[in-house]
C-alpha cells in the first residue's frame, strides 16, 4: 500500500470479513475508510449495515438500492444473453460485482479518496471481478485488497480479531459457511463444502425446501417476455423487482435451483459451491424455451456459443470489455422476435417448460404435423438428402476400399 493514500472506499457488506477489514485497515495504514453497501437484494435491511460501518470504524457510510438496475442493466442482459458458467452457474454473484465496483468509482470521486477497497479473498474470482471493473472504469486508482495482505490463516483468526476489537460478526466457529446472496439466489461455500466427496448438509441451504419436502402438486407458472426481458407472471404485469421477488416465493417453494457443482476458477483451482437460484433458473429455462419456438436455426446455433463466451467473460470480471459490449449488440438484435408467453411447471425441485406461444413463432402447425393436413413437400426431401450428402458420397467414393 502507498504511503499517500489517505481515504479508501471499501465494498462493505457487514459479513466478517468486510468487518474486519475496517479495524484492520485502519490498525495497520491509519487510513479513513469510507463504506459502500449495495442492496441487490439479499432480503436485508441496510440501515443496521450502515450503523454497524461507522460503529467499527468507517468515516461514512453509503447505501444504496441498486436492485432495479441490478436486474435490467446486469442480470437481465445475461439472461438474454443465455449465459451459464460450465453449463451449471447462473453467475447470479457475478452479476453485481461490476455493478458495485461502479458505484464505488462513483463514490471515491465525490468524496476525493485515493483507493477503493473490497473484502474478497485471494484465490476467489470476485477479486479478479472487482480489480478489473476497478481499472477500466477508473485506470490507475490504488486498489486494496485486506485479505490479499493480512496475516490470518482462517476463518477462525478472524473471528478471534472480530471478538478481541468488540466486532459483532454471522459467522461463529461452529458454523463456518461463507454465503453471499442477492434477488436471484445464494452462493454458499467453506465448511463441510470443502470435501466434494461429501453431501452438503441441510443447514447450508438458505432459501429453498428440499425437494423431497416440497408439495406434492405441481404448480404452474407462466412468464411473458418482450424483446427478451420477463414483462409479465401469470397475465400480470410486474416490473423487474417485483417480477422476480413473487417468482422467488413460487419457486423456492419447490425447492427449484438447487445446484451443487465443482467449478473451473479464473485462478486456476476448482472449486466447490453450492448455489439456490429459484427465480432464475425458471426465467432461464422460459427464455431458452421461447427462443426455441422463435429464432431460426443458425441464429439459434451460433447465439449457442455467444452465450459460452458472455458466461465466461461476466465470470472473468470482463464486464466493461469490448467484446462483452459487442456482444450485447448481437445479443439485443437476436431479442427483437423474443416476444410471448412461457408455461412452467415447477414440481419437486424441477423445472419444466411445458408450454409456449409467440406472434413471431416459426413453428408451422401444417409443415410439423404427420396428418393429413400436412403442406411439407415429402418428395423435395430426396433431392434435398442427394445433394446434403454429396460430400459424403465423393469421399467414400474415394477413401473407401
Amino acid at each position: 500500500m502507498k504511503d499517500n493514500i489517505n481515504k479508501v472506499v471499501m465494498a462493505y457488506s457487514g459479513g466478517l470479513d468486510t468487518s474486519v477489514a475496517i479495524k484492520w485497515l485502519q490498525d495497520k495504514y491509519d487510513v479513513e475508510v469510507v463504506t459502500y453497501s449495495a442492496d441487490v437484494g439479499q432480503n436485508e435491511p441496510l440501515a443496521p449495515v450502515k450503523k454497524k460501518a461507522l460503529e467499527t470504524g468507517a468515516v461514512e457510510a453509503y447505501v444504496a438500492d441498486l436492485k432495479e438496475e441490478f436486474l435490467t442493466e446486469y442480470a437481465f442482459k445475461g439472461l438474454k444473453a443465455g449465459a451459464i458458467y460450465e453449463d451449471k452457474y447462473p453467475l447470479t454473484t457475478a452479476y453485481s460485482r461490476p455493478l458495485i465496483a461502479k458505484k464505488m468509482i462513483e463514490v471515491a470521486k465525490k468524496e476525493g479518496a485515493d483507493a477503493v477497497a473490497h473484502g474478497c479473498t485471494g484465490k476467489g474470482n470476485d477479486q479478479v471481478r472487482f480489480d478489473v471493473s476497478f481499472q477500466a472504469l477508473s485506470p490507475g486508482i490504488e486498489i486494496v485488497a485486506p485479505l490479499r495482505e493480512w496475516e490470518f490463516g482462517s476463518r477462525t483468526e478472524q473471528i478471534d480479531y472480530a471478538q478481541e476489537k468488540g466486532i459483532p460478526v454471522g459467522a461463529t466457529k461452529e458454523s463456518p459457511y461463507s454465503i453471499d446472496r442477492n434477488m436471484l439466489g445464494v452462493s454458499i461455500e467453506c465448511g463441510v463444502l470443502e470435501d466434494p466427496a461429501c453431501e452438503p448438509p441441510a443447514e447450508a441451504y438458505q432459501i429453498t425446501t428440499a425437494p423431497e419436502q416440497a408439495p406434492d402438486k405441481a404448480e404452474y407458472v407462466e412468464v411473458g417476455f418482450k424483446n427478451g426481458d420477463p414483462v409479465t407472471l401469470n397475465g400480470v404485469e410486474l416490473d423487474p423487482v417485483s417480477l422476480v421477488n413473487q417468482l422467488n416465493e413460487k419457486a423456492t417453494k419447490h425447492g427449484v435451483g438447487r445446484i451443487d457443482m465443482v467449478e473451473n476458477r479464473l485462478v486456476g483451482i476448482k472449486s466447490r459451491e453450492i448455489y439456490e437460484v429459484p427465480a432464475y433458473t425458471v426465467l432461464l429455462k422460459a427464455h431458452s424455451g421461447l427462443e426455441d419456438l422463435v429464432l431460426d436455426r443458425e441464429t439459434a446455433h451460433y447465439k449457442q456459443s455467444v452465450a459460452d463466451k458472455y458466461a465466461e467473460l461476466v465470470y472473468y470480471g470482463q464486464w466493461f470489455s469490448p467484446l462483452k459490449e459487442a456482444l450485447d449488440a448481437f445479443v439485443k438484435q437476436t431479442q427483437q422476435y423474443v416476444n410471448g408467453t412461457v408455461k412452467v411447471k415447477l414440481y419437486k425441485g424441477s423445472c419444466t417448460v411445458v408450454g409456449r406461444e409467440s406472434d413471431n413463432s416459426l413453428y408451422q402447425e401444417n409443415l410439423a404435423t404427420y396428418e393429413k393436413s400436412d403442406t411439407f413437400s415429402h418428395e423435395a426431401a430426396e433431392g434435398f438428402i442427394e445433394l446434403f450428402g454429396l460430400p459424403l458420397k465423393v469421399n467414400g467414393k474415394v477413401h473407401n476400399n
